[in-house]
Parts: structure tokens; C-alpha cells; sequence
């Protein structure tokens, strides 16, 4: 018999973003061996299935697949309705979908590109909030959870575009938080920093990716962050590997 301590999350509801690769897949799965039904968000429906099968062997359980890019301006409408129709809740949200975008000065971002990044990684996750919103206050206790970057503060060079949306993902999720200040609902960013991903290697193409830790093991994080049981911290949560003080990128 599984014990309440090795599965925090039973019977919870988590819906996770990015979810079919590097931190976003590691959240998925551990999210799912901590007991919680998962429902996993991604652009293609072959990386959904394969994480439905890693689920599936970990836990006999399989996860709700949800094909979708983040872009589309309804689909996360949609999936609050979809959500609200099936369970009437949900529990935890994770937005850890993103991308880099061009690593250019500032005046040389392309208008398209400034646009894509800022649709992924800030307007995708602001209608991620407005959507889900009312199903987390269903719950127990409600918790929304960003990946952001510490970037946001640093304004290094030729991080224009990346930095600016995860300023603008910490403000808004910080704002949502403080509103949230008499409710069960609690919401907070994480700053995974240098993690082994495809997105890190094309920033930093010639570093060992041996030397950075692999997202999975901010997993024990972001479930205690998760729990019903446990107030999160205010303000930006950052994961910290002893030695890495690079820019992080996940």
C-alpha cells in the first residue's frame, strides 16, 4: 500500500504546459508519481503519447492528452471549459512552456520574433491565468506555478526579447498572487536556473551538457510547491545547483 507521504498529490488535478520536453516533461511525469492526474499540454500528439506512455509505466495510470499550441488566441479558453465539464476543478497549474527567440541587440529583434516570444512565454500564460482561474479557486487549494529566468532581472546583452518576457511573467503572476491574498489560491514563479534542455544548447551550443543538472531533478520542487498542505514562498522560488551561476535558461 502506498502511503499519503509518497503520494502528496493524490487525487489532485495538475495541468502542465511545455509538457513534452525537457523541465515541462520532467514536471509532467512527477507530478504523476506524486499521485496526480495529469494533464499534459503540448504542440505534437506523437511527444503527448510517448509522455502517456512514461506515465503509464510509472504509475498504471494514464494522463488527459491535450494537443495544443499555446498561440492559438481560444484554445485556452476552450480548455477551461473542457476542464470545468470533466473534473470542475483543478488543483495545479504548471506554465512551463517557452521559448528562447533570436539572442540579437535589441535593435535588431525582428518584429515577428519579438511577437512569437512574447505570445509564448507572456500572453500564452496571462490566458493561461484568465482561463483556469475560476477552476482553481474550486480546489483546496490552488496553486499556479511559472517557469521564469534570472534574466529578468539581470538585462544581460542580446537577451532582449527572453528577458523581457519573463519580467513581464514574473509581474503578472505577482500581481495574480496578491489577488489572491483571501482566497486558498496561491501562485508563484521558479527560476529552475542551468538545466540540461534543448532549449539551454541552443543558447549555449558549445557547453557540456554533462556540467548542468537534468530537469528532473527540480521535480521535488515544484511537488512541494504542489502541495495542498504547504503555503509557497512569496516572491520568485529559485532552484539552486551548487557551481551554476550561468544565465538560466530551461
Amino acid at each position: 500500500m502506498t502511503s499519503d507521504s509518497e503520494k502528496p498529490l493524490a487525487g489532485r488535478i495538475a495541468l502542465v504546459t511545455g509538457a513534452t520536453r525537457g523541465i515541462g516533461e520532467a514536471i509532467a511525469l512527477g507530478l504523476a508519481q506524486a499521485g496526480a492526474h495529469v494533464v499534459a499540454v503540448g504542440r505534437t500528439q506523437g511527444a503527448l503519447e510517448a509522455l502517456d506512455d512514461a506515465i503509464f509505466a510509472a504509475t498504471a495510470e494514464h494522463a488527459t492528452l491535450v494537443p495544443l499550441d499555446l498561440r492559438e488566441p481560444d484554445g485556452l479558453d476552450q480548455l477551461g471549459a473542457a476542464l470545468y465539464e470533466r473534473y470542475g476543478k483543478l488543483d495545479v497549474l504548471v506554465g512551463a512552456a517557452g521559448v528562447l527567440g533570436a539572442l540579437t541587440p535589441v535593435g535588431h529583434l525582428d518584429p515577428k520574433g519579438w511577437d512569437m516570444i512574447m505570445a509564448t512565454n507572456l500572453t500564452a500564460n496571462w490566458r493561461l491565468i484568465r482561463s483556469m482561474d475560476p477552476l482553481l479557486r474550486r480546489a483546496e487549494a490552488g496553486r499556479a506555478i511559472f517557469l521564469t529566468s534570472s534574466l529578468a532581472k539581470t538585462h544581460r546583452a542580446f537577451w532582449g526579447g527572453y528577458a523581457a518576457s519573463k519580467a513581464g511573467l514574473e509581474a503578472i503572476v505577482g500581481c495574480y498572487d496578491d489577488e489572491m491574498e483571501n482566497t486558498t489560491v496561491r501562485a508563484v514563479c521558479v527560476d529552475p536556473g542551468a538545466m540540461r534542455t534543448r532549449m539551454r544548447a541552443g543558447a549555449f551550443p558549445g557547453e557540456d551538457p554533462q556540467t548542468v543538472p537534468a530537469p528532473e531533478t527540480i521535480v521535488p520542487l515544484i511537488v512541494d510547491l504542489s502541495r495542498p498542505d504547504r503555503e509557497p514562498p512569496k516572491g520568485v522560488v529559485r532552484f539552486k545547483e551548487r557551481g551554476q551561476e550561468s544565465a538560466s535558461v530551461g
